[in-house]
């Protein structure tokens, strides 16, 4: 019975896996948090504006060669990946840390890029292991599953940084080793319980469905949690450690439920030692049966929805409508997140990290709530999960309007319409990629769209909103590198919401040319739900 309950297609053990999944997301939005740090990088190495906008492209680069995870997601187990993605972490985090620490002095600048550089490609390690095998365990809720996962990466920037207030009065040194210890620790946790698991009964999909439901509230009670502290100002020594001591417990309220399979679930197990897992065995004929017919049949070209090969999804039109629309909403995004900390002195704040942690709470909403809102509206009425997308769209292009016109608070809003935007399109890509493109590969395609957060970075951030900042500086104070007033960043706010507007188009698109998808998988879930409720009656 004990080796049952910890076998591997125990739902104690993959729903602990899922645990900590969600605890590796938690953590792999470190990436996002260059705002916390970048000032100390820019005065300790004497940079301009431009040099250090460069600086967070490398950063951002790394995410480029997420394709070698991708690749690897097919090839080696998740544990391994998992691994690969700690270790780079800690020595691109480390490296950093010995530099704003003085514990060295400070690194050549190409030296930089590449610690940089490494720093940004750990996460894409950690995403992939995390969403390629969840969506593959969790196939019948990739909404739900995407939503959660992709949340609690848009709530780690704001759990770095409220840890690293409430404990260490927000040292960028301190901050920066926390980026490269945490993660690491935790990626070596989840490599021993995450991996692939059978497939599930159209019973257990159900019960999914409820537990998903625990994890949104866990995870929303944690983002409203962090907003009230950071909300409500300074705080003094004992509040701030109560602070962190309830941070720390809300996130491990997910074991919950592996502890609910193992203690109450346990006289279950007794009753199906022994049995077949037919699930897992009509899975195995169908495979053996699709090898039979591929040897044998001369397949033609996969339809949109049905598993596609890298080249033949490269082929479509809607991989490259999904790709740019992709760029214009995430691009835009990092660009926001990689100069907060110089728009926000640039309005006179002497203190940028409440944008920081609103621009990551509200990105949690907007990627948890997308994901089961989107979700619903696919079962409920066939709507395309694209159009979620072009929403988000419209919604980011008015934040950066409100922004560029600079009235007293626009900056707030900002944070928290792009955030809300930000965590949308990061969100909901995901199950797109799965539903249009298949499951097969789908972390190699997943990482391919991933290539728009460098390029996206490198266009709106090290181009765009480099050169514009120190071109106005240089007006405002005859050569120097620090501008202050709303022109610093007015012009970049006006073209990134009219890339959003041409996101918009191209997302609309999208919704139209995958109509008949979605009205497939609408009729699908109603089946099995059919089907569900005719065998539990």
């Amino acid at each position: 019975m004990v080796l049952a309950l910890f076998s591997p297609a125990s739902p104690a053990i993959k729903w602990l896996g899922f645990v900590t999944a969600v605890w590796v997301q938690a953590i792999a939005g470190n990436n996002y948090t260059f705002s916390n740090y970048s000032d100390s990088l820019k005065s300790l190495m004497v940079l301009t504006q431009l040099q250090l906008n460069n600086l967070s492209v490398a950063k951002d680069f790394g995410k480029a060669f997420g394709i070698l995870s991708g690749l690897a997601s097919d090839r080696l187990p998740t544990s391994v990946i998992l691994i690969i993605g700690a270790v780079e972490g800690l020595i691109g985090y480390g490296a950093q840390w010995l530099v704003v620490s003085q514990r060295i002095r400070p690194l050549s600048y190409w030296q930089m890029c590449i610690f940089m550089c490494m720093g940004g490609n750990s996460t894409s390690w950690m995403n992939t292991a995390v969403l390629v095998t969840c969506m593959r365990n969790f196939k019948n809720n990739q909404g739900p599953v995407s939503g959660i996962l992709k949340g609690y990466v848009g709530l780690s920037t704001a759990i770095f940084t409220d840890l690293s207030t409430s404990l260490f009065s927000a040292n960028p040194s301190t901050f920066l080793l926390t980026l490269a210890v945490v993660p690491t620790v935790v990626c070596l946790t989840a490599a021993l319980f995450l991996h692939e698991t059978p497939p599930t009964t159209a019973t257990e999909d159900k019960q999914q469905s409820l537990i998903f439901h625990f994890f949104n509230i866990v995870a929303i009670i944690l983002a409203f949690y962090q907003l009230a502290f950071d909300v409500t100002g300074h705080h003094g020594r004992m509040i701030s450690i109560t602070f962190a001591v309830g941070l720390l417990i809300l996130l491990a309220a997910p074991l919950l439920v592996p502890l609910y399979f193992i203690f109450a679930k346990r006289g279950s197990n007794s009753d199906t030692e022994g049995q077949v897992n037919e699930p897992l065995l009509d899975q195995k004929v169908t495979e053996s049966v699709k090898a039979v017919e591929d040897v044998i049949d001369v397949k033609p070209r996969p339809l949109i929805g049905e598993d596609q090969t890298i080249v033949e999804a490269l082929q479509t039109a809607d991989f490259w409508v999904l790709f740019v629309s992709f760029l214009c909403g995430v691009g835009t995004g990092m660009c926001m997140l990689n100069n907060l900390g110089q728009m926000g002195m640039a309005l006179g704040y002497s203190d940028v990290s409440i944008f920081v942690s609103l621009t990551s709470i509200w990105g949690f909403f907007g990627r948890i709530i997308s994901g089961t809102v989107s979700e619903y509206y696919i079962g409920k009425s066939a709507t395309p999960r694209p159009l979620w997308n072009a929403a988000s769209q419209i919604l980011m292009a008015a934040g950066y309007i409100v922004m560029a016109i600079a009235f007293p608070g626009s900056l707030y809003i900002g944070s928290i319409v792009v955030g809300i935007s930000f965590g949308v399109r990061l969100a909901v890509t995901v199950p797109i990629t799965s539903e249009l493109f298949g499951l097969k590969y789908f972390g190699l395609l997943y990482n391919i769209l991933i290539l728009n957060l460098p390029l996206g970075s490198f266009l709106f951030s090290g181009l765009l909103a480099g050169y514009l900042y120190d071109a106005q500086a240089t007006i405002s104070i005859g050569g120097g590198n620090t501008c202050t007033g709303p022109h610093c960043y007015q012009l970049v706010f006006l073209i990134m919401a009219l890339a959003c507007v041409l996101g918009f188009g191209l997302d609309m698109l999208l919704t139209i040319r995958t109509r008949n998808l979605y009205s497939k998988i609408h009729a699908d879930k109603k089946f099995k739900m059919n089907k569900s409720e005719s065998n539990l009656k």
